[in-house]
């Protein structure tokens, strides 16, 4: 399906029926990645999930955005399709997007509860490698632009790589905000869904979100990376209707 919000294109799944399910999906992975989910759920619930602004089929922004652009999306999108009281389901950088919108004052619609799965949202602690390379690039952009970017090319992440300017901009604007402080600030019972190999958001941060967000429970899927919930998609189908049918 499509619809326009702000003139721009955006490209969504709205199927079945029941309990209304919101699902964001994670950087560079658009709605179609999350087929195991939708499919399942859309037998007892209404399941809608857009392609967020320059992800899938949906146009990109203008600009580079924020994540409290993203959200301030969401919550026009949520009011477009008609949805009133649905759960919210984030998965990566959706769950970024969930835990700020969870912050905000005086929605015009009720969250019941959310599932966040190997969420982002903390910032990773750096090593001293990590540092080198930054602090090289900078010096060697001051110097040799030219070789600052082919450098660029070679140790940034595969996300950033393969994403446009104004997408790369938004990467680096929402992976340096830490939403720690946000976490106890979510009022809703949460459900936790991790993977205990996941690099890209390791499972320490699912530990922490699980101390932080008051009412909140953490499953640990063995064996798996970021994408835990298609690696062990038995496990984590039974978990989910538990929490959400």
């Amino acid at each position: 399906m499509e619809i326009m919000i702000d003139k721009k294109r955006v490209r969504y799944f709205d199927e079945g029926q029941g309990t209304e399910v919101l699902l964001l999906h994670g950087w560079a992975a658009p709605a179609i990645t999350y087929r195991l989910i939708t499919d399942h759920l859309s037998k007892r619930c209404r399941v809608v999930a857009p392609d967020l602004p320059g992800f899938g089929d949906s146009e990109e922004p203008s600009v580079a955005w924020s994540v409290d652009d993203y959200v301030d999306f969401i919550i026009k999108f949520i009011s477009a399709v008609g949805l009133h009281s649905p759960v919210l389901i984030g998965h990566s950088y959706g769950a970024r997007i969930i835990i700020k919108l969870l912050n905000r004052q005086n929605l015009n619609f009720f969250v019941p509860k959310i599932v966040l799965m190997n969420a982002a949202g903390i910032k990773p602690r750096r090593g001293l490698k990590y540092y080198i390379k930054v602090y090289s690039y900078k010096a060697a952009k001051r110097i040799l632009p030219t070789y600052a970017e082919a450098m660029r090319s070679k140790v940034g992440s595969s996300d950033y790589r393969s994403a446009s300017p104004i997408m790369r901009q938004t990467l680096v604007r929402s992976v340096n905000e830490d939403l720690t402080h946000l976490l106890p600030g979510i009022a809703v019972p949460t459900l936790l869904i991790w993977g205990d190999n996941d690099t890209s958001t390791p499972l320490c941060d699912g530990q922490k979100m699980e101390k932080l967000i008051p009412d909140s429970g953490l499953v640990v899927l063995k064996n798996t990376g970021h994408f835990a919930f298609a690696e062990r998609w038995g496990q984590c189908s039974r978990v989910l209707d538990a929490f959400i049918v």
